[in-house]
């Protein structure tokens, strides 16, 4: 089967706040090397990974310590040697000096890039916020500083956009010359205050992202069938695919997940009935353009 006809998948395994207690998220090094594994094994050929505390006591915050995030990378490594990793580096405000720190040390395949700003805002049942509002602020000089360490140490950036202005705001910072190379975009739908999880949008978006951009959805929140429905569409547009317990727990069928080995198989379910196939690692590199790490 040509390359034409793959399709990567990528498993986002963990999440930045989830709480392990009451989900069955992986954290410690050998359970983001587990659960690589399993994710792999599905048909998985990237792991989008958030890094959380090992320090006893602190409830998996997320972590930026160059420690623990060198041993849960090389656990993963270990695990599946040929498996490419997009590291998380998404932060609130200006202090960058711990996600620009990891880059650098580590330097993965790919790494996350939040592409413009959004005010992250729920209501809850109550009719009151569910959490005060937060800016989740990525200002231009702020995704200037991420792409300019992600270029010194050849990391391909994953653009995440929460809404249709930021997915054209891509097409501009190639334009000025911020990042090289074919566009690697994250279509994020589905969070209360960005783009809602509607298949119908996908045509929209598409026809709206800059040239010869690959591009995959990040389906999140509530509503089983609009999240399946949002991938369904996305390979019949000729988009990638992601799943994992970052964005959901749920299958198809509304059951819970185990883990993240039962979320991509069931992507890759749907994968195949588009008459495709899950790229492997080795031609998930070919298809992106990345430059394997030796």
């Amino acid at each position: 089967m040509s390359l034409e006809n793959k399709v990567v998948v990528t498993c986002a395994l963990t999440g930045v706040l989830t709480d392990p207690k009451k989900f069955n998220v992986p954290v410690t090094p050998a359970e983001m090397a587990a659960a690589t594994k399993e994710a792999y094994d599905a048909g998985a050929s990237i792991v989008h990974a958030h890094f959380r505390s090992q320090e006893p006591g602190l409830a998996a915050w997320p972590t930026w310590d160059l420690k623990p995030v060198g041993e849960i990378l090389a656990a993963i490594r270990e695990a599946v040697p040929e498996i490419i990793i997009n590291m998380s580096t998404g932060v609130m405000g200006n202090d960058l000096e711990g996600p620009l720190s990891c880059l650098a040390a580590y330097k993965p395949e790919m790494a996350a890039c939040n592409a413009g700003s959004l005010n992250y805002l729920k209501i809850g049942k109550t009719g009151n916020w569910a959490w005060p509002p937060i800016l989740f602020d990525n200002p231009v000089e702020k995704v200037g500083r991420f792409l300019a360490v992600m270029r010194e140490n050849n990391v391909a950036p994953e653009f995440e956009c929460f809404d249709t202005g930021i997915v054209r705001s891509v097409a501009m910072y190639k334009a000025v010359g911020m990042f090289e190379g074919d566009p690697h975009l994250s279509l994020v739908m589905g969070v209360d205050s960005g783009m809602p999880a509607r298949a119908d949008l996908l045509d929209i978006l598409k026809d709206e992202m800059p040239k010869d951009a690959h591009w995959q959805v990040i389906a999140t929140g509530p509503g089983r069938e609009k999240i399946w429905d949002l991938h369904r569409r996305a390979l019949e547009l000729g988009g990638n695919v992601r799943t994992g317990l970052e964005d959901t727990f749920y299958l198809p069928d509304g059951g819970k997940a185990r883990g993240n080995g039962d979320l991509t198989e069931a992507l890759v379910r749907l994968v195949r009935e588009a008459g495709k196939e899950p790229a492997t690692p080795q031609e998930a590199r070919q298809i992106l353009k990345l430059t394997p790490r030796k």
